[in-house]
């Protein structure tokens, strides 16, 4: 199997992430509607208090929608030109487990250094996958001698 088309398994496991997020985001919900916290008719209007573990895990999920959209375009166009090689691969799974990372510390403990330092890797890998896309495009643009 070629490394460009391996670069589809960390999507899926970004995707199977940003599921695990929305599932934490809906029981949450339900659980506070059920305990009695969060009133059902908040969610027509959002208007009133919302839990603050149920806010911070939807401040995750939309989070979820921001940088890594940016990942799935890299993983595309890495597919496509092909940006083929096992740094870029491994870039792409270094950025999933950050972003791992990032959820299991932001819904948990929520230690803001440690989150933070997570977030900087993903970021990190990001740029070094774009890099590695530019590279690539500036070789295919270039003509050959």
């Amino acid at each position: 199997m070629s490394l460009n088309i391996q670069i589809v398994f960390p999507m899926c496991a970004m995707f199977l992430l940003t599921v695990c997020v929305l599932l934490k985001v809906l029981i949450g919900r339900y659980s506070a509607v059920r305990s009695g916290t969060t009133r059902l008719s908040f969610f027509k209007t959002f208007q009133g208090q919302e839990p603050e573990e149920s806010v911070q895990a939807v401040r995750h999920f939309a989070n979820l929608f921001e940088a890594p959209v940016l990942f799935y375009v890299a993983c595309l166009l890495g597919m496509i030109l092909p940006v083929q090689g096992f740094p870029f691969v491994v870039c792409a799974w270094m950025y999933v487990i950050a972003r791992t990372l990032h959820a299991f510390i932001h819904l948990g403990k929520n230690d803001v250094l440690k989150r933070m330092r997570a977030y900087v890797l993903g970021w990190l890998m990001l740029i070094a996958m774009w890099i590695l896309i530019v590279i690539k495009a500036t070789i295919i643009l270039t003509p050959s001698r």
